[in-house]
């Protein structure tokens, strides 16, 4: 199954629950738009190197457009389609006014120098500039892309627009960004850990974490879970990974990815690859690296209570059928890693408003926003009786679903 195929699974899946009508299933599956362009560039040797670029655009019912722009060499139709529409969900999940988009560059960023990123980010937006900005679709980091990328895609975007900060969000904080940005979709994990904490009895303290990947959204719910009293017992990047059963000296840990640019052979710890992470003894599991790598033969493995979705779509739908024969409770994505998505709403209303939030106004916000969220999917799951993902689609499709009828065919 691709990952496009697993998407509308489970837009299906809520749908035909819904009973919403084959007309309006219709409507809310197909995207508004996908784009495909050739980004050529002159690398730094004076060679020509040509690569493929995304931009696919689901939905604008609740509002303009929004989601991340990766770069990696598994980049593809398929997948951009996907994320694009899993956007659209999460945004009416935590109930903001966009619709869902996503975008991405086929390319392995780690060999090409910054001055190659640059000059093929600005060719990136040469083409889809027309496609993008503050009120059509506004773009955010996602994996191997970054704050300086945004502070590009900006600059770029304003020398056809004129000075547009709000065409992208995740900037740096001295170019129009937000305080709290960085470590948002971490935060958001670390709060509905503690609203399932509630629901099942399993407090943050104490429990220990198992985190697959260790980039922006791994790390910072690992510091975050950490300083709320939670133990992480494992932890892995793309290198490899280390775990301990006593719990991982965080702090030490960091210091250690930070010299190195990997967890890998921190001393804290016995060695562990990324699907032994996956399995470890261990009360919540946080997938927080690329999706697809909860498979139905792994996830027949997994000793975790809880699995938090930090990434997106790294279950498959197999492995959730596994999942909830076994009883073991999957937080989905769509809610779960919603809080990066929240705090870019916070930033381009800032950057509409000219104003600017200190970090506890957000961080506040933050909070209101991914309890709310979970307290209404929780709610639909007990009264309708259903997993936490379909139960999350629901909500969403609900929301769509009356905008678009609202807004007119």
């Amino acid at each position: 199954m691709t990952s496009a195929e697993a998407t509308a699974h489970y837009f299906k899946k809520a749908a035909r629950i819904m009973d919403v009508g084959e007309r309006i299933e219709t409507l809310l599956a197909a995207p508004l738009r996908e784009v495909k362009v050739q980004v050529s560039i002159e690398l730094d040797n004076g060679e020509i190197r040509t690569f493929n670029g995304y931009r696919v655009q689901h939905d604008n019912a609740r509002g303009p457009m929004k989601g991340g722009l990766r770069y990696h060499p598994q980049v593809d139709a398929d997948e951009v389609l996907s994320l694009a529409s899993l956007m659209t969900w999460k945004t009416a999940v935590v109930n903001l006014p966009y619709g869902g988009a996503k975008g991405g560059i086929t390319v392995d960023p780690t060999v090409l120098s910054t001055k190659e990123l640059e000059r093929l980010t600005r060719k990136f937006v040469d083409q889809i500039q027309d496609i993008i900005g503050p009120t059509r679709d506004i773009p955010a980091p996602d994996v191997n892309t970054n704050p300086q990328v945004m502070a590009w895609i900006m600059d770029q975007y304003s020398k056809y627009h004129g000075h547009s900060p709000a065409v992208v969000t995740g900037k740096p904080i001295d170019l129009y960004g937000s305080r709290g940005r960085e470590a948002a979709t971490g935060r958001g994990l670390l709060y509905v850990a503690r609203e399932i904490a509630r629901d099942v009895g399993l407090p943050v303290k104490g429990t220990r974490f198992a985190i697959q990947g260790f980039g922006n959204v791994g790390s910072h719910a690992a510091r975050l879970i950490h300083e709320d009293g939670g133990m992480i017992v494992a932890v892995s990047d793309a290198n490899g990974g280390v775990r301990n059963p006593k719990g991982l000296d965080v702090p030490a840990l960091f210091d250690h990815a930070r010299k190195t640019g990997s967890v890998k052979g921190f001393n804290g710890g016995n060695p562990c690859g990324n699907e032994e992470l996956l399995t470890s003894d261990c009360d919540v599991l946080i997938p927080a690296a690329l999706g697809g790598v909860l498979t139905k033969s792994v996830a027949a493995e997994v000793r975790a209570k809880i699995v938090l979705e930090g990434a997106n779509a790294p279950c498959t739908p197999e492995a959730d059928e596994v999942f909830e024969k076994r009883g073991v409770l999957v937080v989905p994505d769509i809610l779960a890693n919603a809080g990066g998505v929240t705090v870019s709403y916070f930033e381009w209303v800032q950057n509409l408003q000219h104003v600017t939030w200190d970090e506890d106004r957000v961080n506040t916000e933050l909070e209101k926003l991914m309890r709310e969220a979970y307290e209404r999917v929780a709610n639909i799951s007990r009264t309708r009786k259903l997993p936490l993902r379909t139960s999350a689609y629901v909500l969403a499709i609900g929301r769509v679903g009356k905008a678009t009828v609202l807004r007119g065919i």
